[in-house]
């Protein structure tokens, strides 16, 4: 079974449902590796947002391998690029991991104060989507949350469970684009 085929079944296991491609070229793509893709799930039963996943960010050589995703409140391009910039930022400059945050370069969606992305655990289907174990690896399933500066520089300051207890204190609208900053 290939390192990608491995993958795409954990994400179709846990969130039972079968992802479309979302093809994108632009950009120095051709410096991720050759299998990468993003991949979105559309608004489903159990769930009502659009949710975009990086496919082989991670390679089997990787020390910690790690995929990402995003949730949508609608089906975006946007989000397509943004995984991709955050997977080429993983691939080469900067490996990303747990409570890591990332300059996206431009607002989540449309007009939105949410210009960073956390690397946060996946706390709306847990350790079921969190962890694959292969044969060779264990690889690790995070989300990518959309956050805004302020926050970022909170989490800087006071650590990331302090600003995930903000989070959890707001019962933070982490679909909403035009949310308010916890902070």
């Amino acid at each position: 079974m290939t390192w990608r085929t491995q993958i795409q079944d954990h994400y179709r296991k846990v969130w039972n449902i079968e992802p479309e491609p979302c093809p994108f070229s632009a950009g120095p793509v051709h410096e991720l590796p050759l299998d990468f893709s993003v991949i979105k799930f559309p608004p489903h039963m159990t769930r009502q947002v659009w949710t975009y996943a990086t496919c082989c960010m991670s390679q089997p050589s990787d020390q910690r391998p790690i995929e990402l995703y995003m949730f949508s409140p609608l089906e975006a391009d946007e989000v397509v690029e943004l995984l991709v910039v955050t997977a080429h930022y993983h691939r080469t400059t900067a490996p990303l991991g747990l409570g890591h945050t990332v300059n996206l370069g431009r607002p989540w969606l449309d007009a939105s104060a949410c210009k960073y992305g956390l690397v946060s655990l996946p706390y709306l289907d847990g350790p079921s989507l969190e962890d694959l174990e292969t044969a060779s690896k264990a690889l690790k399933f995070y989300w990518l949350l959309p956050v805004t500066h302020s926050e970022v520089e909170f989490k800087k300051k006071h650590g990331l469970d302090a600003l995930e207890q903000k989070f959890d204190s707001v019962s933070l609208d982490y679909i909403n684009p035009n949310r308010s900053s916890v902070v």
